[in-house]
């Protein structure tokens, strides 16, 4: 199979799926190392294509309707991290995101899409495997999270306990 021919097989699966896929997954599929998917979702990008990498793997950035979102600012220290994201999760959200202000290169975004405890269970793991630390180590435990839910209910009910675990800033 060739590269183009790689790639159209790529976008064809994304489009047909709802879950997330890992590279390592994709990269077997088509018989070349995981470095080379990483280059055909870099080009499939430059084509326009809306790739999110997310933790647990590739998907299409789908702009979901009846959908709520809202930005909220954070601290804490590592510690309450699985706390903070627990709440959230187990009120009927789902966290799209951190986001630092690092004082040299701006903003940076990560992506998180965690909706479950299992989804928060397994990010924790990674971080506490030493596999990758928080963002916002970079920051003494300022962050931003961007949330979504099925109602603006849903965000205020999230809110008002991430305010009374005292979570939020501001």
């Amino acid at each position: 199979m060739n590269s183009a021919d790689r790639r159209n097989k790529i976008k064809e699966i994304l489009k047909n799926t709802k879950e997330p896929i890992k590279g390592t997954y994709l990269a077997s599929m088509m018989n070349v190392t995981r470095q080379v998917i990483v280059q055909d979702i870099a080009i499939l990008r430059a084509e326009g294509l809306k790739i999110l990498s997310t933790p647990q793997g590739y998907i299409l950035d789908v702009e979901e309707k009846n959908r709520y979102k809202k930005v909220i600012a954070s601290k804490h220290y590592f510690d309450r991290t699985e706390e903070e994201l627990n709440v959230i999760v187990d009120n009927g959200g789902k966290v799209l995101d951190v986001i630092v202000e690092h004082p040299y290169y701006g903003e940076l975004k990560g992506l998180l899409m965690l909706s479950s405890r299992y989804d928060v269970e397994k990010f924790m793991e990674c971080i506490k495997d030493g596999k990758a630390l928080l963002l916002s180590s970079l920051t003494e435990g300022v962050h931003l999270h961007t949330i979504e839910a099925d109602s603006n209910e849903t965000l205020e009910r999230i809110e008002r306990e991430l305010r009374r675990k005292e979570f939020l800033i501001g």
